[in-house]
């Protein structure tokens, strides 16, 4: 598949480590791509938005969620129509409160590009587990938010090629639910900050079945 990725952070830089290595053909897409050599990306070439835009089928944003319908509206409507794009982005203000309080990054993106398929996750985590949730001591979950069901399906194979199995994965509905996975950025820097650690997931426990008398 060839995938897209928007930013050349260390998100981005840990997602095209990761499709790379699982045979995708993976691009980063810069402002600057003159700017962005030498960086760690497996076999990824870092291009220009346009470039990335253009040589993808499904694009990934991997920006910083204050700025990144800016950023999808200097590419074009046009030019996104009809790929999956892939949204792991969150906004956070300067003093690490959420940008998008009574929304989500993922909902004000799908709204500015109706003709684009929207499917949020991977926001819930830190980049290194993005990659290698078998690092950790047991399973745990990823989740999925999205209005369209073959994006999720796509979504959900690259979520497979990054080592999550299909029962670690948890549709949670339509994009509106990305909200849920967003502000849960609030919760994520408690736990680091009480763990002394990033490197770590949550896992989401069903009920059990009721005890007989």
């Amino acid at each position: 598949m060839r995938i897209g990725i928007l930013g050349t952070g260390n998100v981005a830089r840990t997602l095209a480590r990761g499709w790379s290595a699982a045979g995708h053909d993976v691009v980063l897409g810069s402002r600057e791509p003159e700017n962005r050599t030498g960086l760690d990306v497996g076999t990824a070439a870092v291009v220009s938005l346009v470039e990335a835009a253009a040589h993808a089928d499904v694009l990934v944003n991997a920006t910083p969620g204050t700025a990144s319908v800016d950023v999808l509206t200097t590419i074009g409507a046009p030019a996104l129509a009809g790929k999956t794009l892939v949204d792991v982005g969150v906004g956070m203000t300067g003093d690490m409160a959420l940008a998008h309080p009574n929304s989500s990054l993922g909902e004000q993106i799908q709204e500015a590009f109706p003709g684009t398929p929207v499917v949020k996750t991977l926001c819930t985590m830190d980049c290194s587990v993005m990659i290698d949730p078998s690092a950790l001591e047991g399973p745990s979950t990823v989740f999925l938010s999205g209005d369209d069901a073959a994006a999720k399906t796509t979504t959900r194979r690259l979520l497979t090629d990054l080592g999550w199995p299909d029962a670690s994965q948890l549709d949670l509905g339509g994009i509106i639910t990305s909200r849920g996975q967003e502000h849960f950025a609030l919760m994520f820097v408690a736990i680091a900050g009480g763990l002394g650690n990033h490197g770590f997931n949550i896992h989401v426990v069903p009920p059990g079945s009721p005890h007989s008398a």
